[in-house]
């Protein structure tokens, strides 16, 4: 925590344990008070404050060897960002292993399949049943699978049919569960169609974990920066854990290392150094949020330009927008060099979806470089000096259209012939984010990798968050335009009505659903729907939660209410304006 104490004392940044603060809610829900006040903050503060955030994962909490048979898998399985990590990380890991001249045994599922890692698919979040068959395919024909399903508030029906399947099968299946809630804080409601509820999962898989039959590994790390944005903190607390194991698993298998407390520790710490080593460059970050909040304001679009598994963090991050800030899908785009050659998921190129699809290269020079303003925002992500030629080209076609380019770039500390590449593209660029990694901080070369994606991916986050922060997307730190398109985002809406109106429940859910159906009076159909009824309509609304909120500030008709955040199109403005 050295250095990092910008603002806040230690009683601040731990105030989230306390048993009165925020009682009702489980930690990965609870608003953070480090950020309580972010919807008002410059772009250095945002960036400060994004940045005592992610020191949490750090804080001290208060109180097997792998193997490679041809009939054994590692199956990662997660919603949204979960299953985007999942993604990422079994990549990451099978290349390790090709390198080596070993098979490939790790496997990712994400609910909503391979279209859900380039656009948000919520809905399948909520079918249990959707998760098993998912995880049957990918098992087929093995004999031994280890299972890690990742569910950031313990929370998925899509995980928890997949975690309920391997306990039916222990012959075959060894489950993981990777969340950030205390155990007991597991979500208690009803699944559709199911005997079990998330919370009776844990509590079966605690008790499989006392003869090692099932682990559950559930750190606290903190209420989110925005509350609830699980993608922030959740996303690199399951990157740095994930990574450790699986790193330690082939260090073991392949080099005889032998798996140690401190060897682990060590390893995190190089994750904490990362932290460190990406903040350290706060005034080049807060040029970047600026740059792109100024687009955003403007009603144009921030583009991701990137290379290798950078360029697929650029994805994923532009990705997680749309959900978590109800953004237009155009607002923040990621291209990745090599298109889906690179991205190599199980589907394949998936552009005849749309062009929401269309990642490459080539697709940006050709739909959107015609288009470019000095308004759009373009920012290139990128870390091998072999790159360097290519990105140099790049460079130079955007800056024939706009001054507004930017760079993100990794390199080692003292490597000379990198720096002299960097030089023409730094005079191309309106300004440059080069962060330098110390000799000391640079162990094996996989691991330095993992690093730069994890600063990559925190720079990422708190540019896009940034930007929509200073758009007015965000009220306090609360996600006032999140889109209602499943349970858990049902159930985070009418909450944040109540915490934010002070109306009682029934009458947050009534101008909820009001605003979901878009109509002033509610027939017994709506009322008497379930509530994956109301999210599947919900999916073709804007701004719902917004227009709720008015509705119940003010008693206004619907009308009234979207003609109202019409004149104001700032969310934040619209809605504060009723809240004093």
């Amino acid at each position: 925590m050295a250095g990092l104490d910008w603002t806040y004392g230690v009683s601040t940044l731990r105030q989230w344990e306390s048993a009165d603060y925020e009682p009702s809610l489980p930690v990965s829900e609870k608003s953070n008070p480090l950020t309580r006040d972010i919807d008002q903050a410059s772009a250095y503060s945002i960036v400060k404050m994004l940045q005592l955030c992610d020191s949490q994962m750090f804080q001290e909490e208060a109180g097997t060897a792998y193997q490679d048979p041809q009939e054994s898998c590692v199956v990662m399985s997660g919603c949204g960002t979960s299953g985007r990590l999942a993604f990422l990380i079994s990549s990451g890991f099978n290349k390790a292993l090709s390198q080596l001249n070993q098979s490939k045994v790790y496997s990712y599922i994400i609910a909503g399949g391979d279209r859900a890692l380039l656009s948000s698919q919520e809905a399948p979040e909520d079918d249990p049943r959707l998760g098993v068959l998912s995880l049957k395919k990918v098992c087929e024909g093995k004999k031994r699978v280890l299972f890690i399903g990742i569910s950031c508030g313990l929370s998925a029906p899509f995980v928890a049919g997949q975690l309920d399947f391997c306990m039916q099968h222990p012959e075959v299946y060894t489950p993981v569960l990777v969340g950030f809630n205390p155990a007991h804080q597991a979500r208690d409601e009803p699944i559709q169609d199911c005997t079990f509820t998330f919370h009776s999962v844990v509590q079966r898989m605690q008790e499989l974990a006392k003869s090692q039959k099932a682990f559950l590994i559930n750190p606290a790390v903190g209420p989110e920066a925005i509350s609830g944005s699980s993608r922030m903190k959740g996303g690199s607390a399951t990157k740095i854990l994930l990574e450790v194991a699986f790193s330690a698993a082939h260090a073991a298998t392949f080099s005889n290392t032998p798996i140690t407390y401190n060897g682990v520790l060590e390893h995190m710490k190089a994750y904490e150094r990362t932290l460190d080593v990406t903040y350290s460059q706060t005034d080049g970050i807060t040029a970047l949020v600026e740059a792109a909040g100024q687009s955003l304001r403007c009603s144009r679009h921030v583009y991701y330009l990137g290379w290798g598994s950078l360029a697929l963090l650029g994805l994923i991050d532009a990705s997680e927008c749309t959900p978590t800030f109800g953004a237009d899908y155009e607002d923040v785009r990621g291209f990745i060099s090599g298109g889906y050659r690179e991205l190599n998921n199980n589907d394949g190129p998936l552009t005849s979806l749309g062009p929401k699809f269309s990642i490459a290269h080539e697709d940006f020079l050709h739909l959107i470089l015609p288009c470019l303003t000095d308004k759009d925002t373009v920012l290139l992500i990128y870390t091998h000096p072999d790159d360097a030629t290519e990105v140099g080209n790049m460079a130079r076609r955007v800056r024939e259209k706009t001054p507004n380019l930017h760079a993100v770039h990794h390199q080692a500390d003292g490597d000379t012939a990198a720096s002299l590449q960097q030089d023409d593209i730094k005079k191309l660029c309106l300004s440059t984010l080069k962060i330098t990694w110390p000799r000391e901080t640079l162990a094996s070369g996989t691991l330095q990798h993992m690093q730069r994606e994890l600063s990559t991916k925190l720079v990422l986050n708190a540019v896009s968050t940034g930007a929509h922060v200073l758009k007015g997307k965000i009220y306090q730190n609360h996600m006032i335009d999140l889109q209602v398109t499943n349970t858990k985002l049902y159930r985070r809406a009418t909450r944040l009505l109540q915490k934010l109106s002070a109306c009682p429940e029934e009458n947050c859910e009534e101008a909820l659903l009001k605003a979901i159906y878009r109509v002033d009076m509610l027939t017994v159909e709506m009322t008497s729907s379930d509530i994956t009824t109301h999210t599947c309509f919900a999916r073709n609304s804007t701004k719902v939660v917004p227009l709720a909120l008015v509705i119940l500030l003010t008693s206004w008709s619907l009308m009234e209410a979207e003609s109202h955040l019409k004149q104001q199109p700032i969310v934040r403005e619209a809605v504060a304006q009723w809240m004093w």
